[in-house]
């Protein structure tokens, strides 16, 4: 999967070569700390910087002997630094240095991850003030219900994004922390200020309490905001999907030169990058419940979680950062159709205007039921034969008896949909224009 739906800043992020870079990273930092507390001397930490390497082939062929990533890690380690060697992994446990690589990789990922929701959140500003007036059926239940426009679909969807990145922000703050404090969590063999300088040194902060490992509420949460924001593309790719059916079209995905949309009909240009993002959360949504589920392990630590990180942590934030700019990529060659978008104003010959009408019937003083079942039965009328909504209310006695034309007039007003549409910008972008 990482193949296939990897940017090459993730991928790379990924790589098994990666992954023991930064375990290297974490045992480095901390063999410059024991040098800061006076462990190790000036001369053993310059030496193993300088010869601290190892051998990616090498590692893997001592696992098979070890069946213990960490061990053949240090050993391949071991070999290229020599004597020395022995104060790196000094008084830590597998997890001080896996949990907290995780953090760096989490968090480092998790940079990339943010680049593209405020990618998307600048096309979708874009959108909604270049459609800004256009008006549009609302629809609820997919029937037609009122106007909006078309600056207020994108402007909601902005609006959500926000609420997203906010999500995403408080679990990036939570998934970025390290631990250093042993076996156990009592820092038998290491120490609490060790911990601290060598998580800051990662751009982490310490833990304030881990037992063996950092708890998997950290990761659930992190794992749950990516699959909360992978249903808002979900719902974004959902609206696309049913604004592009030929009965609708209003808006269509770019379609290039040379693509075809099916193997039997060539008439077809199908929106396969919206259903394939709806496809893809998914994946994103399931594997959030398999982080949480991660969360529950025996006492101070068990390892039924790490086969399950292996899998999600690269194939979540490659998935979700994927789909984030493939969402841009639509949105920013889409096709909107805006002929189509009045003629499917006008589809449903004006019915939109029955609320106007009853407002304007109960501000004469008629009781609302009544006024309900007289603006019904005329609306009812031209459903069933196809009659402009407008052109009977204005020839139906009994309404007009209640109305004059210039209430008329207003009732049948479509700027009236669109008088707070600067309000609404204001509140989400801050500003109308």
């Amino acid at each position: 999967m990482l193949e296939r739906y990897s940017r090459p800043e993730m991928a790379a992020l990924w790589t098994l070569e990666n992954k023991f870079r930064v375990w290297l990273e974490v045992e480095l930092a901390v063999c410059e700390v024991w040098n800061e507390l006076g462990r190790i001397s000036d001369d053993a930490l310059a030496e193993i910087k300088d010869k601290a390497d190892f051998d990616l082939d090498r590692i893997l062929e001592i696992e098979q002997t070890t069946k213990h990533d960490v061990i053949a890690f240090l050993t391949a380690v071991e070999e290229k630094v020599g004597p020395r060697s022995r104060y790196i992994h000094l008084g830590c446990t597998s997890s001080d240095i896996v949990d907290t690589a995780n953090g760096v990789l989490l968090s480092r990922s998790a940079a990339i991850i943010a680049q593209g929701i405020d990618r998307l959140l600048d096309v979708l500003e874009k959108l909604a003030f270049e459609h800004k007036g256009l008006i549009c059926m609302g629809r609820t239940h997919g029937i037609h219900a009122e106007p909006t426009t078309y600056g207020l679909k994108f402007a909601g969807f902005h609006a959500e994004f926000q609420r997203h990145r906010e999500r995403f922000e408080a679990a990036r703050k939570s998934i970025s922390v390290g631990k250093l404090s042993g076996a156990v969590g009592t820092f038998a063999h290491l120490s609490p200020e060790l911990e601290e300088k060598t998580c800051a040194k990662l751009g982490l902060v310490a833990d304030p309490h881990s037992t063996q490992i950092v708890q998997r509420d950290r990761y659930a949460q992190f794992f749950t905001s990516l699959a909360i924001m992978a249903g808002g593309i979900e719902r974004l790719g959902v609206e696309l999907r049913h604004l592009q059916r030929t009965e609708v079209l209003e808006v269509e995905e770019g379609f290039s030169k040379g693509q075809k949309g099916s193997s039997a009909m060539p008439h077809k240009k199908n929106p396969i990058s919206a259903e394939n993002l709806c496809g893809l959360s998914r994946l994103i949504r399931s594997n959030s419940l398999a982080a949480m589920e991660n969360q529950a392990l025996w006492h101070e630590r068990d390892i039924s979680h790490s086969s399950v990180e292996r899998c999600i942590m690269p194939d979540t934030t490659a998935l979700i950062d994927y789909m984030l700019h493939r969402m841009c990529g639509v949105l920013e060659r889409l096709v909107v159709k805006k002929d189509n978008i009045e003629r499917n104003l006008f589809g449903s010959f004006g019915l939109f205007y029955s609320q106007r009408v009853l407002g304007k019937l109960i501000d004469s003083g008629l009781r609302r039921q009544t006024a309900y079942e007289m603006v019904q039965k005329v609306a009812m009328q031209c459903w069933e034969n196809k009659i402009q909504f407008e052109t009977q209310i204005r020839k139906d006695a009994e309404i007009n008896e209640h109305l004059m034309a210039n209430d008329l007039d207003e009732a049948f007003d479509p700027n009236y949909y669109k008088r707070y549409e600067d309000a609404i910008f204001e509140r989400v972008f801050g500003k109308s224009k």
